[in-house]
């Protein structure tokens, strides 16, 4: 069974680190490109940053560019979301979704109607 698991959420202090990983079982990730997604409390869920299935692309939503970095390790079927200078707001369920039509730019993310998955999320809580 083709399965999306994040882990690596946690409480973290304003301006502390976090590293987000996702890990897919059932199928491997190297055809797939990921999305980071998070949903704040009472709040839509928005795109965060996404990887291009050959690595080539990424994109990061302008509240989190120079701060958060995606990266994926085909060999360990994992990618990975580094958070850094973490910040209040970043607090919310962090989702990746792994898609194969998927168009990557530094400027956008646009998933096309293709087979994807969603993991079911990990909590990120930034507070004093």
């Amino acid at each position: 069974q083709e399965q999306l698991v994040e882990s690596g959420g946690g409480l973290v202090q304003p301006g502390g680190s976090l590293r987000l990983s996702c890990a897919a079982s059932g199928f491997t990730l190297d055809s797939y490109a990921i999305g980071w997604f998070r949903q704040a409390p009472g709040k839509e869920r928005e795109g965060v940053s996404c990887i291009s299935s050959s690595d080539s692309s990424k994109y990061y939503a302008d509240s989190v560019k120079g701060r958060f970095t995606v990266s994926r390790d085909n060999a360990k079927n994992t990618v990975y979301l580094q958070m850094n200078s973490l910040k209040p707001e970043d607090t919310a369920v962090y989702y990746c979704r792994a898609g194969v039509e998927v168009i990557v730019t530094a400027r956008s993310c646009a998933y096309g109607n293709g087979v994807d998955y969603w993991g079911k999320g990990t909590l990120v809580t930034v507070s004093s």
